[in-house]
């Protein structure tokens, strides 16, 4: 896998769908999806292969970290399986869709190895804070880039 990467921007249609861009429904290899909000912003869409992962690391804090049980518990509440349609559309409940601000336009982001659902606007407040210059990303940058 390449990763998925590059920023789409697409609607929602009346029923709460948004499509994947053809590239990330390639990358995924007709995998099935596990939409989540594990961050108060915006949405995270793990393909299976990646969340298995994610899975095992749940299971690993859960079990060395009890105290953490709730917040866990949580996380894996506000997560649904989901699988493109035949047009590459997933359905995004409307519980989750509110929780982040969804409505209208919708950015597709590929993130390495995951996919990231965003209000355009709420996008590129984030952006802008990231690029604040009192954080240390030139080195993080350079460690990535050389």
């Amino acid at each position: 896998m390449t990763g998925f990467l590059g920023r789409y921007e697409y609607q929602l249609d009346p029923k709460g769908r948004v499509s994947l861009p053809a590239d990330f429904r390639r990358q995924a290899d007709g995998s099935r999806f596990v939409l989540l909000r594990w961050k108060p912003d915006h949405l995270t869409l793990f393909p299976e292969e990646t969340w298995s992962e994610m899975q095992a690391r749940i299971l690993e804090q859960r079990r060395a970290r009890p105290q953490a049980a709730n917040h866990l518990r949580r996380i894996t509440s506000q997560a649904v399986n989901v699988e493109p349609d035949k047009q590459g559309r997933i359905l995004v409940p409307s519980w989750l869709k509110d929780a982040v601000g969804l409505e209208g336009s919708v950015l597709v982001t590929g993130n390495v190895d995951r996919i990231e659902l965003w209000d355009p606007v709420t996008f590129d407040a984030a952006m802008t804070e990231a690029d604040d210059p009192g954080q240390d990303v030139e080195g993080l940058t350079h460690e990535i880039f050389g």
